[in-house]
């Protein structure tokens, strides 16, 4: 009885395991609501900001992408995601709720005016929505 029990459930197991292997989807997930997706995709990259209200503030509150050049947002951006990063990696002093991912920003590569547009906004919309201070 115990055998049969035993054959049954690393049946049961070796079953469930192969039946999550194969669930792999080929096409596109649709964005959340209120996503906004960064990406350029001859980087092959993406970034997902799922925060509420930033699609909103970016529709209303930012000034437009021509307002600066790529140049400062670049150069803020930098010092944003350092910030960023160092309040990521110290969950005892700041909110984790607010900083939930490392952000992987190379200062090496052109990511283009919308992306570092977008990256430079999110910043100021944490500043302004959970008021920090980079």
């Amino acid at each position: 009885m115990k055998t049969l029990l035993s054959t049954v459930l690393i049946f049961l197991l070796i079953i469930s395991c192969n039946s999550f292997l194969n669930t792999t989807s080929t096409t596109k997930d649709p964005l959340p609501e209120h996503a906004v997706r960064i990406a350029n995709d001859s980087l092959e990259y993406e970034i997902l900001i799922i925060d509420i209200g930033f699609e909103a503030y970016l529709n209303s509150i930012a000034r437009p992408a021509s307002f600066y050049s790529q140049q400062y947002y670049e150069t803020r951006n930098r010092l944003y995601v350092t910030e960023w990063n160092i309040r990521f990696q110290n969950p005892g002093n700041y909110d984790t709720s607010i900083y939930e991912n490392r952000i992987d920003y190379n200062f090496t590569i052109d990511y283009g005016l919308d992306v570092n547009y977008k990256l430079y906004n999110y910043f100021k919309f944490v500043e302004y929505k959970y008021n920090q201070k980079f």
